[in-house]
């Protein structure tokens, strides 16, 4: 800055020295800045053809923060001549300013890298290039910018002239008061951060909970909340501290989906029962769709009021909600079909009515001797 302020052209005198030195640093940084979006652009472009994803990222995350290092640095150059001639207060902070501007085009290259860095990973898992959790290097993605931010921000305060050790100190000595107050979201952000390591569910997943009335699918996982659709369309937003004390289902993880029915029959048909419950394990031995390797039960089961009942117990290979019913829907109807050929119908619900002919009340009146006929009370 010393040789630019001594510069003054050779023919240049008075303030027109200073604001010429100020209109070239500019210049120089509109020039600077030109170039080095060219030179990435085509950079970028070279890289992409390769396929170098990682070093495709690293341009990407470089442009913007570039950018504003540039300007920050051309800007405040400038203010430093203008400063030395004619000496505005508002130009007093030009250092401060600068300073602050290299650490925020700084963290903003880091957390843009960091956040490419996770798509690149993220796309490699999608196209089996290599095997990793998301849900996982999402999380990690988060708490490596919630880092930078956090680093950048105590800095920020440092170059400021706000004291780290007072900041700290305040943490400690404020931290029970703040932690109070704002208990609920530190639960959340717990809360989220044990769903990102035990990973209960992923987004995508079907969960629900006997406790609350939470069912649906999860849309997203952030730090403070979940939000889950429900089948009717409409979201849930559950506080993330609410999985540390429920139980929660996820029937996405299932590995089996299960039919179980009791069947009854007439109780005039119950000689078929042998027969029907026979030729029913049958059919679902030969099912395609039914995994024979688990648990099978066809057995007569009870009797009831109006029936006499079997039980079909069986699981499909099948966890696809809709490819699970299409399967029921074919097994019932083959049931039906088993029980109708064997000359039985399936029960429902029926009530017999017996009534008894009282004979004392057909016998015709007798007549009394020496009397008027009476009728028989019996």
């Amino acid at each position: 800055m010393d040789q630019i302020n001594d510069f003054s052209f050779g023919y240049l005198t008075g303030h027109w020295v200073w604001i010429t030195q100020a209109f070239v640093i500019i210049t120089v940084s509109m020039i600077l800045n030109f170039t080095q979006g060219r030179f990435l652009r085509w950079l970028r472009d070279k890289l992409v053809r390769k396929g170098t994803r990682w070093a495709d990222s690293i341009v990407d995350a470089l442009a913007h923060p570039l950018t504003l290092l540039i300007w920050v640095l051309g800007i405040t150059f400038a203010a430093d001549v203008i400063y030395a001639a004619t000496q505005p207060a508002l130009f007093v902070i030009r250092d401060e300013v600068r300073e602050v501007g290299v650490i925020v085009a700084l963290a903003w290259f880091l957390t843009g890298l960091i956040s490419n860095g996770e798509r690149v990973i993220k796309t490699k898992e999608a196209i089996g290039e290599q095997h990793v959790d998301k849900h996982t290097v999402e999380a990690i993605g988060k708490l490596l910018r919630l880092s930078v931010f956090i680093t950048a921000s105590l800095v920020v305060l440092q170059t400021l002239g706000f004291s780290i050790s007072g900041v700290l100190a305040f943490g400690g000595l404020g931290g029970i008061v703040i932690g109070w107050a704002a208990r609920d979201f530190v639960a959340n952000f717990f809360g989220g951060l044990t769903v990102y390591l035990d990973r209960p569910f992923h987004v995508g997943d079907w969960v629900r909970s006997p406790d609350r009335e939470i069912e649906g699918t999860v849309e997203e996982i952030g730090w403070r909340q979940t939000r889950i659709r429900k089948f009717d369309k409409r979201p849930i937003y559950v506080p993330n501290s609410v999985f540390t004390t429920i139980a929660l289902e996820n029937p996405s993880r299932m590995t089996h989906r299960r039919i179980y029915e009791n069947i009854g029959i007439r109780y005039a048909d119950i000689a078929a029962m042998a027969a029907i419950t026979r030729d029913v394990e049958q059919m679902l031995l030969d099912d395609p769709d039914i995994d024979t390797n688990q648990t099978m039960i066809v057995k007569f089961n009870a009797f009831s009021a109006s029936s006499v009942d079997f039980m079909l117990y069986t699981f499909t290979k099948t966890v696809n909600w809709m490819e699970y019913h299409r399967v029921k829907h074919d097994v019932l109807l083959k049931v039906a079909d088993i029980i109708t050929g064997h000359g039985a119908e399936i029960a429902f619900p029926t009530r017999t009515l017996h009534i008894e002919n009282d004979q004392e009340s057909e016998k015709p009146p007798i007549a009394a001797q020496g009397g008027a006929a009476h009728p028989s009370t019996g």
